[in-house]
């Protein structure tokens, strides 16, 4: 029992969702910055509004320019099909980052209907029935 307690504890501690994320940026929470880890070409699609751009290679030799030291860092890649955030983390944790992976990833943002930013502007897509609710504000989870 107690290994599954350690085990669930430390994924909390690394791990956020696309739902957790998008609650402490609209609450401001201070220090929080999310960085994409997705090509340019990735991040041209879409990326989440006010995210950081910078592909996993990078991170070593920019993160310092981008990413004010004490900051609490949650990265983002495609989805739960990628470990491109897992290897981002990986990166900031190695430079001394507090840092969290996005579970979920771009995909799961866009598709729950969160602000997706474009060179077009801003825009919401419809909320997918199959990763969240429809008709309520949160899944009770």
């Amino acid at each position: 029992m107690s290994d599954a307690i350690a085990h669930f504890t430390a994924r909390l501690a690394f791990e956020t969702d696309v739902s957790d994320t998008a609650a402490a940026l609209a609450a401001g929470r201070p220090g929080l910055v999310v960085v994409d880890s997705r090509s340019r070409e990735s991040w041209d699609q879409g990326h989440i509004e006010g995210a950081v751009h910078l592909p996993t290679a990078e991170i070593p030799a920019r993160a310092a320019e981008l990413v004010p030291p004490g900051s609490l860092v949650v990265t983002y890649c495609w989805g739960p099909g990628c470990n491109g955030a897992t290897r981002a983390a990986l990166e900031f944790a190695r430079l001394g980052y507090e840092v969290k992976e996005m579970i979920g990833g771009f995909e799961y943002w866009a598709r729950e209907g969160f602000p997706v930013e474009t060179a077009e502007g801003v825009a919401r897509r419809p909320v997918d029935a199959l990763t969240a609710p429809v008709a309520a504000v949160a899944c009770g989870c």
